[in-house]
């Protein structure tokens, strides 16, 4: 029973950390667009905050899994940053078209 409960609590606390760290994309996206310093600085600030709240529960979820599932949820994770990393850059331009030199 302690098992299913333990389940339970772990994915309450991964739905969290996704909610956060979509808060915490959206306040970089508008850092970005921003053109005020000081509210770009402030919205960057609020990113590093939700940032450090996602670290600090993703150290209590790898507290409380199993180490296989451990390895799995981080092949998970991983694998959705790069998805999103991927989103957010800008497409590059092949090398024949920067290197018109």
């Amino acid at each position: 029973m302690q098992n299913k409960k333990n389940q339970s609590s772990v994915g309450q606390m991964i739905q969290r950390c996704h909610k956060w760290r979509q808060k915490r994309k959206q306040y970089i996206d508008q850092a970005r667009q921003v053109s005020d310093e000081i509210e770009r600085e402030r919205l960057l600030q609020t990113a590093e905050h939700y940032g450090r709240i996602v670290s600090a529960e993703q150290e209590k979820i790898d507290s409380i899994r199993d180490p296989k599932e451990k390895a799995a949820a981080e092949a998970e994770v991983s694998a959705a940053e790069n998805a999103e990393a991927t989103d957010d850059d800008e497409p590059a331009f092949p090398d024949f078209i920067t290197n018109l030199n």
